[in-house]
């Protein structure tokens, strides 16, 4: 781990966390959300939070550490991004591509999940590149 600017990790985890809380609000995908899943209002409201958290949170932070060791010591901005651009694009929105069409989702969620998705792993590369750039890893 000596290898990872952990700062930039932690910075990308907590950013795709908050892009999260936006991204599936009522204010953004929440409401095609939940009609593509099935899932009501009070569904959703009665979920457990702080178990969900307590998975999300850590998975996040995860996510985001494992992606600055893949894109190495010291990648740039415009590396970093672009690769978090198409991890999240061509790896994870289409591996849920794959199980999506076998488990007969609409294309809508895979629209909904992968754009998500791709907008974290971009996130991870922006900050994990940015702040290889403010704060190197010596």
């Amino acid at each position: 781990m000596e290898q990872v600017n952990l700062v930039g990790a932690g910075i990308g985890g907590l950013a795709a966390f908050l892009l999260g809380g936006l991204w599936y609000s009522k204010a953004a995908f929440g409401k095609v959300w939940m009609r593509l899943t099935g899932l009501t209002p009070e569904q959703v409201s009665a979920a457990p939070m702080g178990r969900m958290l307590a998975v999300t949170i850590p998975l996040s932070f995860i996510s985001a550490l494992v992606f600055a060791a893949f894109v190495g010591r010291e990648p740039g901005i415009a590396f970093a991004t672009a690769v978090g651009f198409a991890a999240g694009l061509f790896w994870v929105t289409a591996a849920f591509g794959i199980s999506y069409t076998f488990e007969q989702r609409p294309f809508g969620l895979l629209l909904v999940n992968g754009g998500y998705h791709t907008v974290q792993f971009t996130l991870y590369g922006f900050f994990i590149g940015l702040m290889n750039t403010v704060l190197p890893v010596s």
